[in-house]
C-alpha cells in the first residue's frame, strides 16, 4: 500500500535516467547563472556611488549632447564628434540612452555598466565553451574575468562604458566566427565583420581582432595547417575544415581594412582632441619603449598578485636592471610557449595577451598615464586561458581528485572577491578614490590635482591647496594646478593672489593655446571677476574681452 503522490513512477523507457545535475547542458546553465549572480552581487554597492570627477562630467553630466537624452541631433553628433579625443559613436549613444531613461542618477548609470560586465562574463563563458567543449575550464576563465580586481576600473568608472561595450561586441564577433568557420558563407562572414565594426565604434581597443582570429584558428578551432602538412592530416584532429595559413590570412583582409580605417580615425580624433599633446609629447621613444617592456611585466604581476591598483599610474624612469629583467621574462616565456606548442592554448593565450595590449602599451603615447588597469580588460583573458588550461592539464596528469582540483580554484576566486570588494570601495567618493591613488603611487601630479579638486568641491579649500601645490612642485607646467590655486584663493578672498595664479595659467598655455582653450577661458573670466571685486573695472573689462576674443578665434579655427 502506498500513499497518494508517493507511488513509484512507471518506467516508460529503458534509457537510464539522469538527475538535473548530471546533465551537462543543465550544468552549463547553472554555471552561467552563478557567474551572473556573483558578478552583480559583487558590484552591487556601486549603485550608491557618484560620478567620478574624471571624464564622467565630460561624458555625461556636463555634456549637453548626452545628458538630456536621445534624439536625432544626438545621433548625428555622436557620429561626427571627436570630443574627448575619441570617435566612439556607440558609446555616446549608450550614455544618451541612460540619460534618457535615468537623467543624472549616477546609480542607474553604474547599474548599466555592471550589467554589461555581467553580459561579457557569460558571453566569454559561452564563447570558450562552444570553441573548446571544456565546461569547467571555460567557467574558471569567465570567473577570473568576472571577479578580478584589475577590472574594477572598467566597470565602476562610468566613462569607461566604452571598454565594456567594445569587449561585448568583440566576444560576440569571436563567437560568430566559429559559426562562420563551421560553414564559411558570405552572410556569416558579414555578421562577424558587422559585430567587429560595432566593437570599433564603441572603442578602438579591439583593433587587433583579426590577429586574435588567426590565433583562434590555431587553437581551439584548429583550422590552421602549414606548408608541408597535408590538409587531410590536419583534419584528423579537427571538427572544422582546416585551411592553409595563406588562405586564413587572405580571409581576414576585409577585417584588416576595418582595423586600418579605425586606426586612421582614432589618430585623427586624438590629435583633434589634444590627447597626443602635453607632457607625454616630451617622452623620447626610448623611454616609451622601456615603459612598454616594464608595463608588460607589471600587468602580469598584477594579474597574479593584484596589489597597489590605482586609477592613474604616472610615468617614471626605470633602472636598467628592471628593464632588462622584464625583457628577458618576455623573451623567455615566448620561447617556452613556442617550444611547448603541443599545448596550443599556451601559445594562443600568451600572444593574445601580448598582441591585444599593443594598442594601449604606450609606444604611441596617448594621455599621461604609463599604464592603466582598464587596458588589461581584454588582454588578461589570454593569461587566464593559460592559467586555467595549463593548471587543469597539470592536475589531470598527476591524477588529482576532483576535490583537490576544485579547492585551489575556489580559494583563488574567494581571495580575488575579497580584494575586488575592497577595490570597489575606493570608488565610493572622489576624495577616497584619489586619496588611495596618491597613497599607492608616487610623483602623481594628476592624482594630486584631482584629489585637490574633490576637496575643493567639498569646500575644503585649505586642504585642497596643499595638493595643488604638491602637483605644481611635481610638474610646474600643468596649468590646472594654477587655475585651481587661483580659484581657492578667490574663494578665500585673496583676490590679488588669485589673479597671479590666473596669470600663470595664461603664461604656461601661451605656446599651446588651442589645446588649453577652456582653461584659458576660465582663467580670463575668473580674473575679470576678481578685478571687478577689487573695484578695477578697466582691467576687468580687458580680461572679459580677452576671453571673448579667444572664444571667437577658437570657433573660427574649429
Amino acid at each position: 500500500m502506498t500513499s497518494v503522490g508517493l507511488e513509484p513512477e512507471k518506467q516508460t523507457s529503458s534509457a537510464p535516467r539522469t538527475s538535473f545535475f548530471q546533465s551537462p547542458g543543465k550544468w552549463t546553465v547553472v554555471l552561467g547563472c552563478l557567474l551572473i549572480f556573483a558578478t552583480i552581487a559583487l558590484y552591487h554597492p556601486v549603485v550608491h556611488y557618484p560620478f567620478a570627477n574624471a571624464d564622467d562630467d565630460s561624458y555625461i553630466s556636463d555634456n549637453v549632447h548626452v545628458k538630456y537624452g536621445l534624439d536625432w541631433e544626438t545621433v548625428k553628433w555622436s557620429f561626427t564628434t571627436f570630443r574627448d579625443a575619441n570617435w566612439h559613436p556607440l558609446t555616446w549613444l549608450s550614455h544618451a540612452v541612460d540619460s534618457h531613461l535615468f537623467f543624472l542618477d549616477p546609480g542607474k548609470h553604474h547599474q548599466t555598466n555592471v550589467l554589461l560586465h555581467a553580459c561579457n562574463v557569460v558571453v566569454l563563458f559561452w564563447v570558450l565553451l562552444r570553441a573548446t567543449g571544456c565546461t569547467g575550464r571555460s567557467a574558471m576563465v569567465a570567473a577570473l574575468f568576472a571577479l578580478h580586481p584589475i577590472n574594477v576600473e572598467s566597470v565602476v568608472w562610468i566613462a569607461e562604458r566604452k571598454n565594456l561595450l567594445s569587449m561585448l561586441f568583440f566576444l560576440l564577433a569571436l563567437g560568430a566566427y566559429r559559426w562562420y568557420a563551421l560553414k564559411p558563407r558570405v552572410d556569416r562572414y558579414v555578421l562577424v565583420a558587422f559585430l567587429y565594426a560595432l566593437g570599433l565604434m564603441a572603442k578602438p581597443q579591439v583593433i587587433t581582432f583579426p590577429f586574435v582570429l588567426l590565433l583562434w584558428d590555431y587553437w581551439p578551432l584548429r583550422r590552421m595547417f602549414f606548408a608541408g602538412q597535408e590538409a587531410s592530416e590536419a583534419a584528423t584532429a579537427a571538427v572544422i575544415p582546416p585551411r592553409s595559413f595563406a588562405w586564413l590570412l587572405a580571409e581576414k583582409l576585409p577585417l584588416f581594412v576595418l582595423s586600418a580605417a579605425s586606426a586612421v580615425i582614432t589618430m585623427k580624433a586624438q590629435r583633434a582632441g589634444g590627447a597626443m599633446s602635453g607632457p607625454q609629447n616630451t617622452y623620447p621613444f626610448l623611454l616609451r619603449l622601456e615603459n612598454a617592456i616594464v608595463s608588460y611585466g607589471r600587468y602580469m604581476a598584477k594579474a597574479v598578485w593584484p596589489s597597489h591598483l590605482a586609477f592613474m599610474y604616472p610615468h617614471r624612469e626605470f633602472p636598467v636592471w628592471q628593464v632588462v629583467t622584464a625583457l628577458f621574462l618576455l623573451l623567455f616565456i615566448s620561447g617556452m610557449v613556442i617550444a611547448a606548442r603541443r599545448h596550443r592554448y599556451l601559445l594562443v593565450g600568451w600572444f593574445w595577451f601580448l598582441g591585444t595590449l599593443v594598442p594601449m602599451i604606450g609606444l604611441v603615447q596617448v594621455g599621461a598615464q604609463a599604464m592603466a588597469d582598464r587596458y588589461a580588460y581584454l588582454p588578461l583573458v589570454g593569461l587566464f586561458i593559460m592559467i586555467c588550461w595549463g593548471g587543469a592539464d597539470w592536475t589531470e596528469q598527476r591524477h588529482f581528485s576532483p576535490a583537490w582540483r576544485a579547492a585551489p580554484s575556489l580559494a583563488a576566486l574567494l581571495a580575488l572577491t575579497v580584494v575586488t570588494h575592497r577595490q570597489i570601495g575606493y570608488w565610493s567618493d572622489n576624495v577616497t578614490l584619489w586619496a588611495h591613488t596618491v597613497q599607492v603611487t608616487s610623483g602623481n601630479w594628476i592624482a594630486e590635482n584631482n584629489l585637490g579638486a574633490a576637496l575643493m568641491d567639498k569646500g575644503q579649500f585649505g586642504d585642497a591647496m596643499a595638493h595643488f601645490r604638491t602637483a605644481e612642485a611635481i610638474y610646474p607646467d600643468d596649468p590646472r594646478s594654477y587655475l585651481f590655486l587661483g580659484y581657492c584663493e578667490q574663494q578665500r578672498g585673496n583676490l590679488r593672489d588669485a589673479i597671479e595664479q590666473y596669470k600663470r595659467v595664461i603664461l604656461v598655455t601661451q605656446n599651446n593655446i588651442w589645446n588649453n582653450a577652456q582653461l584659458r577661458d576660465d582663467a580670463f573670466v575668473n580674473m575679470g571677476n576678481a578685478y571687478s571685486d577689487l573695484g578695477e573695472p578697466v582691467r576687468a573689462s580687458e580680461s572679459f574681452a580677452a576671453a571673448e576674443s579667444q572664444r571667437r578665434e577658437f570657433l573660427q579655427k574649429k
